[in-house]
């Protein structure tokens, strides 16, 4: 098989005719959960448990097994064996690329220096770290079965000599502006996995790249929206409306399947957050019924941000004297706000948590 020849952006086999009421749809959607982001006093608490979720989502689109919940007890010092253990690394990894980014692109260009920075990051440690973290590759891959040929191979990314040229033409475009913000998401996208241009982790690179993409051509406030649930959701038609790219030019079928995509997500991520947002205000009044502490926020602010912890990790979290802790996680294990995952024993710390914020994403999940 022939190494893939990617289409010259911008795309102009787009029938934007055809996209035109979906464009509409999405980007109202959009605006609304961008409302709901800009309406908020603490986002970086309230999505924190989304934050989790995508990076456990867009992993596991890559054959990643591992849940939010053994993500945090991980984090809590629970141990697993060697291969859950290497499942859980690389989704810490993607969250970790995932806050960098965040945090750099307000004052950064989209670069392929930053993307290979955010790379470096992902591939850190992990089963890829022999696979140049970091480095665009220089050699020929292929997409396919365990073990096939390159003539058996499903897809074949463009050739490596030519690799960095259609790299540069994809960072031009990032800086140019298209027909939709989220339609030029959408082909930023598409054309990233195209490309494929390092040895592994180019679908979760990709799709951290959509946020950032939308904050940066102002469709977003903030650069935290999050696609993976809706993609992992619907992983065979992700996968073949890409094919259909490579294979029939298809850019106005991918097109129309990212901005249901977005649609969809935004509606759902909106619906999250407000029952996320309620169980916030509920908890913060029922702690401080419980506790009467001064500390009863930022308690209730360590429970969001990480909701399987340690005493001793949530004292360091939330700012407050371990004895008082000690004391106030008593009182909410008694009245059943809190329960626990493992008990201590000897010099092993129990392991808690605030099991109805798990409840909540597990609830919302789409389907």
């Amino acid at each position: 098989m022939r190494p893939y020849s990617p289409e010259p952006l911008p795309i102009k086999t787009l029938d934007k005719s055809e996209l035109f009421s979906s464009v509409g749809e999405a980007n109202a959607e959009l605006a609304r959960y961008d409302g709901l982001l800009m309406g908020m006093v603490n986002p970086a608490v309230m999505l924190s448990p989304l934050t989790n979720q995508e990076a456990v989502l867009s992993s596991k689109i890559e054959g990643t097994q591992a849940t939010i919940e053994e993500v945090l007890e991980h984090e809590a010092g629970r141990e697993y064996d060697v291969d859950k253990n290497d499942d859980i690394l690389e989704v810490l990894n993607y969250r970790k690329a995932l806050m960098l980014a965040k945090d750099s692109v307000t004052d950064r260009p989209i670069r392929l220096g930053f993307i290979r920075e955010l790379h470096s990051i992902l591939m850190s440690n992990v089963r890829g770290e022999n696979k140049e973290p970091g480095q665009f590759r220089m050699d020929q891959n292929w997409i396919g079965a365990p073990g096939c040929t390159r003539e058996e191979a499903a897809f074949v990314p463009p050739n490596p000599l030519q690799l960095i040229d259609h790299l540069q033409a994809w960072e031009a475009y990032l800086s140019s502006d298209d027909v939709d913000p989220i339609v030029q998401t959408a082909i930023v996208h598409a054309q990233f996995e195209l490309l494929h241009p390092f040895k592994d982790g180019n679908g979760r690179i990709g799709r951290l790249l959509i946020p950032l993409l939308l904050y940066s051509k102002g469709r977003l406030s903030s650069p935290m929206f999050y696609l993976s649930a809706y993609l992992e959701s619907h992983r065979d038609e992700y996968y073949t409306r890409l094919r259909t790219i490579s294979q029939a030019g298809d850019w106005t079928g991918w097109c129309a399947f990212f901005l249901r995509a977005v649609r969809v997500q935004a509606q759902q991520n909106g619906a999250t957050l407000r029952e996320i947002m309620g169980l916030y205000e509920v908890t913060k009044l029922q702690v401080r019924n419980i506790t009467h502490s001064p500390h009863s926020a930022q308690l209730v602010d360590a429970l969001f941000d990480r909701p399987i912890f340690t005493s001793a990790d949530i004292a360091r979290r939330a700012d407050v004297p371990k004895p008082t802790v000690h004391k106030l996680i008593r009182s909410l294990l008694d009245e059943g706000v809190l329960a626990t995952v493992r008990k201590a024993a000897g010099r092993r710390a129990a392991i808690l948590t605030f099991a109805e914020l798990l409840n909540t994403l597990e609830r919302k999940q789409l389907v």
